[in-house]
């Protein structure tokens, strides 16, 4: 069972890496890698948003899935309400939209193949959660349609080559985007490592009707 003490520790952990995330998502990288202007590609946020999967997935794996749900819930409550108060509104709204949908998407993928191999469950309710959290996160902080939540980021939405490569010109959040998702699954990876060796010492959750 899930107790207050863990509740508070993985709530914690679970509201730093959200908070953090949204802040640095709207730093762009500085500098330059073989020809390639970095601020065009990625941001600060895409090291450090991907930690949250590994979190749920292992109060997922230990509490079973509805006390992830919970988790997940503190992270939202507290993560958005201190993100409204340290990065844009904008930013925020779109933050825990992506939060919270890729969120519950991870823990209900994971809930369905925690029984398979021990690596299947967290790297496909990270790929799927990404996914859908990338879309929205992206869509909502920058692309023009969603203006009437937020001023429009003018070097957001300046075009630039694709993955600052390209000769194909797009606007940068989509570049950003893209290079996220593809930083999320490359830390996704990693990340299986901490949650290959925490697994042994965590005691699985056993469910007779997990929901």
């Amino acid at each position: 069972m899930l107790s207050l003490k863990h509740m508070l520790a993985y709530g914690a952990l679970m509201t730093l890496v959200v908070v953090a995330s949204n802040i640095l998502v709207q730093y762009p990288l500085t500098g330059e890698l073989a020809g390639i202007q970095l601020g065009d590609l990625l941001t600060y946020g895409a090291f450090t948003y991907p930690v949250a999967f590994l979190v749920t997935d292992l109060t997922n794996r230990q509490f079973g899935p509805s006390m992830a749900r919970r988790v997940v819930f503190v992270g939202f409550l507290v993560g958005v309400t201190i993100s409204f108060l340290t990065s844009q509104p904008r930013i925020a709204m779109a933050s825990g939209t992506a939060y919270l949908v890729g969120q519950l998407l991870d823990i209900s993928v994971f809930n369905r193949l925690r029984q398979q191999s021990w690596w299947k469950a967290p790297l496909a309710g990270s790929l799927f959660g990404s996914v859908l959290d990338t879309l929205l996160f992206f869509s909502i902080s920058f692309a023009p349609a969603f203006a009437f939540i937020g001023a429009n980021d003018d070097f957001a939405i300046g075009w630039a080559p694709l993955f600052g490569v390209f000769s194909t010109e797009a606007p940068r959040w989509i570049s950003w985007a893209l290079g996220d998702f593809t930083v999320k699954m490359t830390v996704g990876l990693v990340m299986l490592l901490p949650y290959g060796a925490l697994m042994n010492v965590l005691k699985p959750y056993r469910a007779t009707a997990a929901t």
